[in-house]
């Protein structure tokens, strides 16, 4: 299933962020979710079917804010989640966990910081174009979104290979131990 923008959706929250709090841009995400076979389920979406509203997506986007280690939040304007949600909330409803999956439903997370995104992303909006050249759905208003260097990066964020692309690749697993620390855990940093 193709998802119409999302990617400039998030590339736009970035951009916010940078035009109105830049403090707070260097704590501040663009994460894409995919794998080799670009079939991703998530849970609790808008496109989703059933009690669960689980889908397979190709990939995902969202954002994410990390302004201190125990407060992660995550922004999916897909979710039927609340907006912002708390990280741990977001990856247990959304994700769930890989144990119950078959291995090519694996989902892998490329997390590049919204400064990063903002100055590398680039789309032509061709993955938003059937073959005949006709639109899926309209297009947003704004122009396309381009950085200096390319024409067309989608593939690059989108990618799961550790070697090609901006940011960094994680596991679900490793993508939970980096952005989720319990409270006591931060706690008990802490009083070291």
């Amino acid at each position: 299933m193709k998802q119409i923008s999302i990617e400039e959706n998030v590339w736009k929250l970035c951009e916010q962020v940078k035009k109105t709090r830049i403090d707070e841009l260097s704590k501040c995400y663009a994460v894409f979710v995919s794998n080799e076979g670009r079939t991703v389920p998530l849970w609790r979406q808008k496109a989703g079917r059933g009690d669960d509203q689980v889908v397979i997506w190709d990939y995902h986007v969202f954002f994410m804010h990390n302004p201190s280690p125990n407060r992660c939040l995550v922004f999916d304007l897909d979710t039927t989640l609340p907006f912002p949600t708390y990280f741990h909330k977001y990856v247990t409803e959304t994700f769930r966990s890989d144990l119950a999956l078959r291995p090519e439903h694996h989902r892998y997370f490329r997390v590049i910081s919204a400064e990063t995104y903002l100055s590398e992303f680039s789309s032509d909006r061709r993955h938003m174009r059937r073959p005949d050249g006709s639109w899926i759905k309209p297009p947003p208003s704004y122009p396309p979104i381009q950085s200096n260097s390319n024409a067309h990066s989608l593939g690059d964020f989108i990618c799961m290979n550790a070697g090609k692309g901006p940011g960094t690749v994680y596991s679900l697993s490793e993508f939970v131990q980096t952005f989720y620390k319990a409270p006591n855990m931060v706690a008990q940093q802490n009083n070291k």
